[in-house]
């Protein structure tokens, strides 16, 4: 399997390609924005474009579309934070093979990519109840109107470890609890803080228990 990885954040690509290739993926090539994946893809000809959403020069959308409207049929796989239905309908209506979302476990995603190659469109366990609705015809846009909240943003493991705060976990003892690193949560506390817009773990976690998000009694 030749894979081309496309994500505008260093240290997530190295670390992407350094797995894959642990796994015996070859890695064909990397690319840091999406024009530059989109000419190193139409170049390249890998069997699998790894591909992120939100990045500078063109989107992981208009990367996608670009290469299916110039008739190139690899299979194009978005890796994302994004679990919003409206990204995810779009994907898939111009022809991504999977939607994968960056919290899975590596062993997921390398299966994932597995299955994608054999013929299957693999969605992200969290939104397969979007991919049904999809193959029923049901249009995202049909649904009655969702009110959103700030969390709308969060990945499942940023909402999980977001409700550990609440519990007044440190970071150590929740990455004891999730099998992950102390670096690995940092990084995740440092996004939810962003996303919801605050500038302490504390706010976030009292933020949390406010609007009883976690369901704590």
């Amino acid at each position: 399997m030749r894979v081309l990885l496309v994500d505008d954040h260093t240290l997530f690509r190295s670390g992407l390609e350094t797995l894959l290739e642990r796994h015996e993926i070859e890695v064909i090539g990397t690319a840091g924005n999406g024009r530059e994946g989109f000419m190193m893809a139409r170049e390249l000809l890998p069997d699998v474009v790894l591909l992120d959403m939100r990045m500078p020069e063109m989107s992981g959308l208009e990367v996608l579309s670009g290469l299916r409207t110039v008739g190139l049929k690899m299979f194009i796989v978005m890796l994302t934070t994004s679990n919003e239905e409206k990204d995810l309908v779009e994907c898939l209506r111009n022809g991504a093979s999977g939607y994968l979302l960056k919290d899975m476990e590596p062993s997921e995603l390398v299966n994932a990519l597995r299955e994608i190659v054999a013929g299957k469109t693999v969605v992200a366990p969290e939104l397969t109840p979007v991919l049904a609705r999809v193959i029923q015809g049901d249009s995202v846009e049909d649904a009655p109107p969702i009110e959103s909240t700030p969390f709308d943003e969060l990945t499942p493991r940023e909402l999980e470890i977001l409700c550990l705060l609440a519990e007044g976990q440190s970071n150590k003892v929740i990455a004891r609890n999730l099998g992950i690193s102390d670096g690995t949560v940092k990084l995740h506390v440092k996004a939810i803080l962003r996303k919801l817009d605050v500038h302490s773990r504390v706010e976030a976690a009292v933020m949390a228990v406010e609007r009883n998000f976690c369901n704590k009694d």
